[in-house]
C-alpha cells in the first residue's frame, strides 16, 4: 500500500515531488487524504482478499511448439511456500506424443530468476532461451536440449536481450542486443529524467548471432539502425527487419521494413510504408515478405491489413483490403497460403489467407466470452502448419496453455483450475451510433440480484488501436494497468466499449478517429451506456468513466463535454494534446492521427484538448500516474488536476514514485485498485456485493 512506500521511500519520493514542481507539502496532502477511509473501510479489506485470491493465478506465456509437434514448452511463473504465484519463471515442456508423462521442469534457477525467449531448433532437438539465472538482472542466451543434462550458457552480454531465433541450418542462434543497457526496452518503461545537455547517446537495438558450437558472436545489423522485429530468410542469408534510424521508441512509429545480409550486415530499405508495420515473415520460397500495416498506436499491440513485399523490393500488395477484422499475427502456410490471427469485433480469430486472391477461411474463432474465449494473439506452429501450441483464458477460466490441432486443441497445463473468478459473467453488447455497429463487453456484478440497481463503471482501454476481447482480467502480476474487474466483486458492473478507433472491425473503423479523438468515440461510448442502462439493473444516477492512458485521456475528455458521469478516475491521462506534444518521449505517434505536428496544424490538437473545455467540469476526478512515465509524462495529470483545484472540483493527484507508463509493483497496483474503488463509494455511494 502507498503508505508503506511512502514510510520506506520517502526522501526518494520527495525528491519526486521536487521534480514535478509540486510543493512537498501539498504532495503528502494529496497522497494521505484518503488514507482513514481507504485502509480502514470493511470493504476495502473485502478487496484485500480478494486480491490475495487473485494472487494465487499463475501467469503462463512464451508458448513454443517444437517443429515435429511432438514437444511443447512454455515459460510458467513460479510459486511461493504460501501457494501466491512468485515472482521468477520457469520453462517446461510436455512430450504431446505421451498420454502419461508430466511437465518436465526444463529449468530451476530460483524464485527471483526471469527466462523469457524460448526458441526450438529446426530439428526440435535443442531450446534455446534467455535467463538470468547465473548474472541476476541481466539476460544471457543459453541452449538445452530436453533431456540432456544442464544448460549450457552461450553468452557473456551486458545489455538487453530479446527474441532468440534459430537459424535454418540449426548452427547459430540470432538474438535482439541493446548493448551497455540492462533496463527494460520500450516507451511504457520508466524514464530516467533528462539532465544536464539533453542531447544523449541513443542505444541500438541490434540483430546478432551466436554460433551454438563455438559461442563466437557476431554483430549483424548496422549500428545506427533500431530493429524492433525480425525473420530468417529461408536460405539463412538473410534477415527480414522492421527498423529505423534513432531512437528506439519513438522511430518505431516510422519504422521501415529492410532486408539485411547475415554476413555482410548490410541493410536495404525494401519499402516505406505509409502506416505502422508489425511481423516481417519470409515466403517459403524467399521471394517475398509478408508483413501486417495499420494504424497502430502502441508498439506490440498490431493490428490492421497483411501486405506482400517482394524481398528484392518493388510495390506492396494488400492482401486484406475491406476486411473487417484486423490482423494481428502471422506466419506462412505454404507458399500460397498465411494463417493470421485476428481481432474480430471484441473476439479472437484463426484464418487462412489464399495469397493469390485475398480469400480468408476461418479456421476458428472464440464463440462463449466465458469458457475459452481469448488469446493473446501470437501461436506457435508446427512444421505441419496444423498443429499448434497457444495459451488460451477468458473472463471466467485464467489462462493455461493447450495444443493439438489448430481448433481442436487439448488443454496442458492445469495450474489455475482451483482459481475461481471475483466477478460474475460476461456479456457481449452491441449497438450503434450515427449508422456505425461497436461492440463491447459487459461484466456482471459476482452476486447480481435482478431486483436491485447497480452502479456501473465504464472502463475505456488505451491505444486508441486497441480491443478488449474475452479474457482473464488482468491481475496483480499482469503487465499493464489495473484490475477494475475486481470492482464487480464490491456489487459494480463493468462496462468495456470497443469504440471506433478500436481494432476488430477493419482499418476504416480504427481510423474513423483520425483528427477526431474524444468526439465520435466518445458518442460511441455513451450510446453504449444508453444500451447497458436499458437492457440491465444498472441505476442510470450512478455511472463513473475510468481509463488509463488513452482511457485515462477519454476519462479526462468526457468530464468537460458531459455531466452524466458522477465520477471520474483518469490513469496517465492526457490533459493538453499541445503541450503533450512536447512532453512526451513519442511524438512520432501522433502524426498519422493528428495528421501534423503541432507546430504546423495546434487548432487540430487543441480541438481535441480537456484543458480547452476545463471550464465545464463538475464531476469528481480521481488522477493518477507514474512518477517516470515517458509515454503519458506526469505534467498532464498535473496540469488537469491543478485546473480542477483552481475551479473548485474535487479531485486528488496520487503520483506512484519510480513507475513508468505501467504500474509495476504490487503494493501500488493494489493501492490503485482500492483508491478507485473508495472514491467510487464516496461519489457513487457503496453498493455492497
Amino acid at each position: 500500500m502507498l503508505w508503506s512506500v511512502l514510510s520506506v521511500d520517502l526522501p526518494r519520493t520527495l525528491q519526486a515531488f521536487k521534480a514535478a514542481r509540486v510543493p512537498c507539502l501539498s504532495a503528502l496532502v494529496l497522497m494521505f487524504v484518503c488514507a482513514p477511509s481507504l485502509w480502514g473501510s470493511p470493504r476495502t479489506s473485502d478487496l484485500d482478499s480478494v486480491m490475495d485470491s487473485m494472487s494465487s493465478v499463475r501467469e503462463v506465456r512464451g508458448v513454443a511448439i517444437s517443429p515435429d509437434g511432438r514437444h511443447v514448452a512454455w515459460l510458467q511463473q513460479t510459486q511461493t511456500a504460501a501457494g501466491r504465484a512468485g515472482s521468477g519463471t520457469e520453462i517446461y515442456v510436455q512430450d504431446l506424443g505421451s498420454s502419461s508423462a508430466a511437465p518436465l521442469r526444463v529449468t530451476t534457477g530460483g524464485e527471483n530468476v526471469q527466462e523469457e525467449g524460448l526458441a526450438w531448433s529446426a530439428d526440435g532437438r535443442t531450446l534455446a532461451f534467455l535467463s538470468d539465472r547465473e548474472t541476476p538482472g541481466q539476460l544471457q542466451l543459453y541452449v538445452t536440449g530436453v533431456s540432456k543434462g544442464p544448460a549450457r550458457r552461450l553468452t557473456n552480454l551486458k545489455g538487453s536481450l530479446a527474441d532468440p531465433k534459430w537459424s535454418p541450418n540449426g548452427r547459430v542462434v540470432a538474438v535482439l542486443l541493446t548493448e551497455g543497457s540492462t533496463e527494460a526496452q520500450g516507451p511504457t518503461a520508466p524514464k530516467m529524467p533528462r539532465l544536464g545537455v539533453a542531447e544523449e547517446q541513443i542505444p541500438e537495438e541490434r540483430i546478432v548471432t551466436v554460433d551454438v558450437d563455438s559461442g563466437r558472436l557476431l554483430k549483424i545489423s548496422p549500428s545506427d539502425l533500431y530493429v524492433y522485429e525480425y525473420d530468417w530468410s529461408p536460405d539463412g542469408k538473410s534477415f527480414a527487419a522492421t527498423a529505423a534510424h534513432g531512437e528506439g521508441d519513438d522511430n518505431w512509429y516510422v519504422a521501415q521494413l529492410y532486408t539485411i545480409n547475415a554476413v555482410s550486415g548490410a541493410a536495404h530499405s525494401i519499402w516505406k510504408p505509409p502506416l505502422q508495420i508489425a511481423v516481417p515473415r519470409w515466403s517459403p520460397d524467399g521471394r517475398n515478405i509478408a508483413v501486417i500495416e495499420g494504424l497502430m498506436s502502441d508498439e506490440g499491440i498490431t493490428g490492421g491489413d497483411i501486405f506482400e513485399i517482394p524481398a528484392s523490393g518493388g510495390e506492396a500488395r494488400n492482401l486484406t483490403p475491406g476486411m473487417k477484422a484486423s490482423a494481428s499475427w502471422l506466419t506462412w502456410q505454404d507458399g500460397s497460403r498465411i494463417l493470421c490471427s485476428e481481432s474480430l469485433e471484441g473476439q479472437s480469430a484463426l484464418a487462412s489467407l489464399d495469397v493469390g486472391t485475398g480469400g480468408t477461411s476461418v479456421l476458428w474463432q472464440s464463440e462463449d466470452s466465458n469458457t475459452t474465449g481469448g488469446f493473446n494473439g501470437e501461436i506457435s506452429l508446427a512444421a505441419d502448419h496444423k498443429t499448434a501450441a497457444l495459451v488460451l483464458h477468458s473472463f471466467q477460466h485464467p489462462p493455461e496453455v493447450w495444443a493439438g490441432p489448430i481448433g481442436a486443441w487439448k488443454q496442458i497445463t492445469h495450474l489455475n483450475t482451483s482459481v475461481r473468478p471475483a466477478w460474475g459473467r460476461a456479456e457481449n453488447i452491441r449497438w450503434e451510433n450515427q449508422g456505425i455497429p461497436i461492440q463491447g463487453w459487459l461484466l456482471h456484478p459476482l452476486h447480481e440480484d435482478p431486483a436491485r440497481h447497480y452502479p456501473i463503471l465504464v472502463a475505456v482501454h488505451g491505444g486508441p488501436s486497441s480491443m478488449v476481447r474475452p479474457r482473464w482480467p488482468a491481475t496483480l502480476r499482469a503487465p499493464y494497468l489495473y484490475n477494475v474487474a475486481l470492482l464487480a466483486h464490491e456489487g459494480y458492473f463493468i462496462f468495456y466499449p470497443n469504440p471506433r478507433g478500436s481494432l476488430g472491425q477493419g482499418e476504416a473503423f480504427t481510423q474513423a478517429n483520425v483528427k477526431d479523438f474524444g468526439h465520435g468515440d466518445l458518442q460511441d461510448i455513451l450510446a453504449g451506456v444508453d444500451q447497458v442502462v436499458r437492457s440491465n439493473p444498472v441505476d442510470a444516477n450512478r455511472i463513473a468513466i475510468a481509463g488509463w492512458s488513452y482511457g485515462g485521456y477519454m476519462a479526462m475528455f468526457a468530464v468537460t463535454q458531459t455531466n452524466r458521469f458522477r465520477a471520474a478516475i483518469a490513469g496517465a491521462g492526457i490533459a493538453n494534446w499541445q503541450s503533450y506534444y512536447g512532453e512526451n518521449r513519442i511524438d512520432q505517434w501522433l502524426i498519422p492521427f493528428f495528421g501534423a505536428s503541432v507546430y504546423d496544424d495546434p487548432a487540430v490538437y487543441s480541438r481535441s484538448s480537456p484543458i480547452d473545455f476545463i471550464k465545464n467540469v463538475k464531476t469528481p476526478t480521481l488522477i493518477l500516474v507514474g512518477e517516470r512515465d515517458g509515454e503519458c509524462p506526469e505534467p498532464q495529470s498535473l496540469e488537469f488536476w491543478h485546473a480542477l483545484k483552481t475551479l473548485g472540483v474535487p479531485t486528488q493527484l496520487v503520483v506512484y514514485p519510480g513507475e513508468g507508463h505501467q504500474i509495476v509493483r504490487e503494493d501500488h497496483r493494489r493501492d490503485v485498485v482500492k483508491r478507485t474503488m473508495t472514491w467510487l463509494d464516496q461519489y457513487l455511494g457503496s453498493s455492497g456485493p
